[in-house]
């Protein structure tokens, strides 16, 4: 048989649907090549290729047909931002990257979606037609990511009006929960246990953190960081999770919440306050809340609240760190003689000059 010879077993049909749908995704079939693109939009080829890899894709080679008209079309956008205003060339690439590093992880879920909706369809129908089934799905997905951005950016006009000054650094309250013994539960799940888990957290702290005015920053495998602009909401959040959250076939919650200036970028939050909801989430016991002083000192008075502080503990960063634990008052009509004494107690700590502690680098909690 000659090797080089056609193929016995016939064509893959995949690689003809693999095209289609490339060309329905990429607004046309791959015919330029990196530095065409370039060319066709008036950028340097190191700018397109410092651009192509901040949105997450791998190089590709010189003479390589990797692009199509709609890659011209948005480096061109690109450039009437540049014009507008709205986006230098400092910030450019940044930009690009916070923009991949959302989008990636929806198109990773809706490939996943979609070849679930395929799969099921040729089981249920016989052979489906893939093609067909994107074009009729991919622009309600394009008018319902649309209409959700538009919402997002509806919900922050206020914010934009109200400012003052530079809108990258705000003072809001920061927290950070996680499951307690996850990675030791997760060890004995299989694939389907776990996504079923981790979906079923993301919905609710999705849930728990919208309910009560505040925003998801980012989730982290097995934690979540949210942020709101008032105590109240941040404590609510904290407060509400735990209990909601709460099964026996699950792993517990725990929460850790601060209150600061921090610096919003690109989607992102960064101060040292995120670290210390971080700390203070890995001191927490499960199903409680601990906050910072700051946070603390806005709740102490409310009626809905017990703050006690906690002994003081020395963790990375913080060499003598203050934790508070929030509770819900319960609704009697007076407190014992022993919870006002506690009370009494709280307003004498709060009332004392601040400790220095040595507070961590800018940042996230994923820079440790």
């Amino acid at each position: 048989m000659d090797p080089d010879g056609p193929d016995p077993a016939g064509p893959d049909p995949r690689a003809d649907v693999r095209d289609a749908l490339e060309r329905l995704l990429l607004g046309g079939p791959r015919r330029l090549t990196r530095h065409e693109v370039a060319a066709a939009a008036g950028m340097a080829p190191e700018r397109t290729q410092r651009l192509w890899r901040a949105l997450g894709f791998p190089d590709v080679a010189d003479d390589d047909p990797a692009f199509t008209l709609a890659d011209v079309g948005a480096l061109a956008t690109l450039s009437a931002l540049i014009d507008s205003g709205f986006v230098d060339l400092d910030t450019e690439a940044s930009i690009a990257r916070a923009t991949a590093q959302a989008l990636s992880r929806l198109a990773d879920w809706q490939t996943d979606m979609l070849a679930e909706v395929l799969t099921r369809q040729a089981r249920e129908h016989g052979r489906v037609d893939a093609v067909a089934a994107a074009e009729t799905l991919l622009p309600l997905l394009s008018r319902t990511q649309d209409y959700v951005w538009r919402r997002h950016l509806a919900a922050n006009v206020d914010r934009l009006l109200s400012s003052d000054g530079p809108g990258d650094r705000r003072e809001l309250a920061v927290g950070f929960a996680d499951l307690v013994g996850y990675t030791s539960r997760s060890r004995g799940m299989d694939g389907r246990e776990l996504g079923a888990m981790v979906e079923a957290f993301e919905a609710t702290v999705t849930e728990v953190i919208a309910r009560s005015h505040g925003r998801v920053v980012k989730t982290v495998g097995d934690g979540v960081l949210y942020t709101a602009a008032s105590a109240v909401d941040a404590v609510e959040i904290g407060l509400t999770l735990p209990d909601v959250w709460d099964d026996e076939d699950r792993p517990q919650l725990r929460v850790g919440a601060a209150h600061g200036v921090v610096l919003t970028r690109l989607g992102d939050v960064y101060s040292p306050v995120v670290n210390l909801a971080s700390r203070l989430c890995s001191l927490a016991r499960p199903g409680t809340v601990l906050v910072d002083r700051a946070l603390a000192g806005r709740l102490r008075g409310l009626p809905g609240y017990r703050v006690r502080p906690l002994r003081r503990v020395s963790v990375r960063g913080y060499d003598d760190l203050q934790p508070w634990q929030v509770r819900r008052r319960p609704p009697e009509a007076a407190d014992a003689a022993l919870e006002q004494m506690l009370d009494e107690m709280a307003d004498d700590v709060l009332a004392e000059p601040e400790a220095g502690d040595a507070g961590g680098p800018d940042g996230n909690p994923g820079d440790g």
